[in-house]
């Protein structure tokens, strides 16, 4: 007898077959999104909608929506065995259709659930998913993508706007809230970020989300650009507009936990599915959410795919995720009986740091220029060194430990801050251990911590002169940047989520002077190798005084790799004038002043010129060293340094 010809049915795209099952229970079908879900299709010659949902644990299954009047009996779906997807196609469903999964669990109960691998959501307080079709959704940004690809963000300049869609801008006077759209932001976002000089904007709350306070951290929709700012077509024409501008796009990834809200991922099919079935691994007390299950190829599946989506479907150039610690650590906001150790008794969950190797290796490996950046707020080693030296591998980390030392040394009294110097100093003990972001982020400036202008100490002019003097210490230290939206001409109020941003303050003179001073320390920074080029080497960096302790000074030179055009900053922490202040520099070569904040564009220092200038003679804009030796260097310059003075020269 001849051996048996086993004939398999061609599958159209859309279908799953026995591989994509065998990938998604290994947890390695990163493009799982094109099956799961809501797809266009057509079937004996019949247009319809093809829908898979991945339910283990359900008795029964079936798909409701507008095209079957909500009978949870009209479509019932197959379940494809062994790891419990369920699948089935409705002729008539399309384009715009609102649906849902019910789920019938083992105890009979019914459920009602939004699709989590949805494209498009119905607008909050709706909570049902939306048919839609992004698979030819238009670009035209090629050319930057092919730029992406050579792009190494250790050596370029790296200067992030962190903006919440919802209340960087709004409408007056309107019925709704007044939201820009995707659109409508792209347009307004892009004129103002090219003329301020950030290279990227990074985006909070994309994700669908069921409730604006949360600000996008508790994430329903993991694959739906959220419809209150308009549709995927319009999120796409938004990238590629910052594309086409040269601005590169970061979008806040949330994929340590999610709500509890009914319609979500918590127990999908009527037991934990996508969370640890343990609470005491499974819940954050603190937050009131779900954690998701690392230990699942499933969780890890859908978690990786969507990372891939945003960078590869939607041509995002990054990704910040969110609240790493809390992944890290079994511990984490929990007291004694909370939590429970891992298998060496330890705190550390060893899932998630598994989950983060294979996460960040697939990502940048298929995504050559793309990012990856974490918030991490602990020392955990490594969070940027490779996998396979043992490290998460994240291109770059939030400096948390700068941020608290700087913003405490910040809102001391210039009287007290010689006693906490070492505040500005002792970042430079660790600032090669990784690649890091210096951050001044949303967080800095909610729940009474005061706007960035606020935090200063004094009053009226002193608040802006400590924080020009802020914002240029941070410029010149090594890392890259990020500025929350707001903070940069000085907003009054602390950040709310429910109003725009306070722009008739640029109709007062210190705002308007502290915004032209944040735009030109970006052009400096984004023009100047030596700020950025030999950030993680510690070739690019130099102390000149780090000790001037009494009189809270300190002056520092960047180095570029080719030595040419090095610039050393002098800031002055104190309201004292310094009319002859004495720095050394590392050769005779002559100094050129490139930025100076006693500039009155700036607003000036609060005290006249010294009298040795003639009326309308401006400062010097060369200084030549002379063999006097200052601070260990043989040549040294005199300047006058103003009351929370800073002077940068070049050399």
């Amino acid at each position: 007898m001849g051996r048996q010809k086993t004939v398999q049915k061609k599958l159209q795209p859309y279908e799953i077959g026995e591989l994509d099952q065998y990938l998604f229970g290994q947890g390695t079908h990163y493009e799982i999104f094109r099956k799961m879900g809501a797809h266009k299709a057509v079937q004996k010659k019949q247009e319809g909608v093809y829908f898979a949902v991945w339910a283990p644990h359900a008795a029964r299954v079936s798909v409701v929506g507008e095209f079957n009047a909500w009978d949870f009996g009209a479509n019932e779906m197959h379940r494809q065995e062994p790891l419990g997807i369920y699948t089935c196609f409705v002729p008539g469903a399309q384009e715009g259709d609102l649906y849902k999964f019910c789920i019938e669990t083992q105890t009979g109960e019914r459920i009602f659930k939004a699709d989590p691998f949805a494209n498009y959501a119905e607008r909050r307080p709706g909570t049902a998913s939306r048919v839609t079709d992004i698979s030819n959704l238009k670009w035209s940004d090629e050319q930057w993508l092919q730029k992406r690809k050579k792009w190494d963000q250790k050596e370029n300049p790296l200067a992030i706007y962190e903006v919440h869609m919802g209340s960087w801008m709004r409408h007056p006077g309107t019925e709704d809230e007044g939201f820009y759209t995707y659109r409508e932001f792209a347009h307004s976002i892009t004129d103002y970020v090219k003329k301020m000089g950030y290279t990227h904007v990074e985006l909070m709350g994309i994700a669908e989300h069921p409730f604006d306070g949360s600000w996008g951290y508790q994430v329903t929709g993991y694959y739906a650009p959220t419809s209150r700012y308009g549709t995927p077509q319009d999120f796409a024409y938004m990238i590629n507009y910052l594309h086409r501008n040269g601005i590169g796009v970061i979008l806040d990834w949330v994929p340590a936990h999610f709500p509890k809200d009914a319609h979500g991922l918590a127990d999908f099919d009527g037991t934990p599915t996508f969370e640890y079935a343990d609470p005491r691994k499974g819940e954050h007390p603190d937050w009131g959410t779900k954690i998701f299950d690392y230990s699942k190829p499933e969780v890890q599946n859908f978690l990786i795919a969507n990372a891939l989506f945003w960078i590869e479907h939607y041509h995002v150039d990054g990704l910040r995720v969110d609240a790493v610690a809390s992944m890290l650590y079994l511990d984490y906001g929990k007291q004694d009986g909370q939590w429970i150790p891992n298998q060496y008794g330890g705190n550390q969950n060893l899932e998630a740091i598994a989950f983060f190797k294979h996460l960040n290796s697939v990502v940048l490996g298929r995504n050559q220029g793309a990012m990856m950046i974490a918030e991490e707020s602990t020392a955990w080693p490594k969070v940027t060194g490779a996998p396979e030296e043992d490290g998460l591998g994240f291109s770059l980390k939030w400096n948390m430990g700068w941020m608290h030392d700087f913003t405490e040394y910040m809102k001391l009294d210039p009287l007290f801050r010689k006693g906490a110097h070492y505040q500005m100093t002792f970042s430079m003990e660790y600032a090669y251990s990784e690649n890091y972001i210096l951050v001044l982020s949303h967080d800095e400036v909610v729940h009474l911590k005061c706007s960035m202008l606020n935090k200063m100490p004094g009053l009226g002019f002193d608040k802006f002169a400590n924080l020009k003097a802020a914002y240029a210490f941070m410029t010149g230290h090594p890392g890259k940047k990020l500025l929350f939206m707001g903070q940069e001409f000085a907003q009054l109020r602390e950040w709310s989520e429910e109003r725009e941003l306070d722009w008739y303050l640029l109709a007062e003179e210190p705002h308007q002077q502290i915004q032209n001073w944040y735009r030109d320390l970006l052009h400096l920074y984004r023009h100047n190798k030596a700020l950025y080029e030999l950030d993680t080497d510690p070739a690019g960096f130099e102390w000149i005084n780090k000790d001037d302790t009494f009189r809270s000074i300190f002056s520092f030179v960047r180095h570029s790799r080719d030595n040419k055009k090095n610039l050393l900053f002098v800031c002055n922490f104190t309201p004292m004038e310094r009319p002859d202040y004495r720095v050394g520099v590392p050769r005779r070569k002559q100094l050129k002043l490139v930025l100076d904040s006693d500039d009155p564009k700036y607003g000036g220092n609060g005290v006249e010129r010294p009298k040795v200038y003639k009326p309308g003679e401006e400062r010097p804009k060369v200084y030549k060293p002379v063999k006097k030796e200052c601070d260990g260097q043989k040549y040294s310059i005199a300047y006058p340094l103003q009351p929370y003075g800073v002077a940068v020269f070049e050399f």
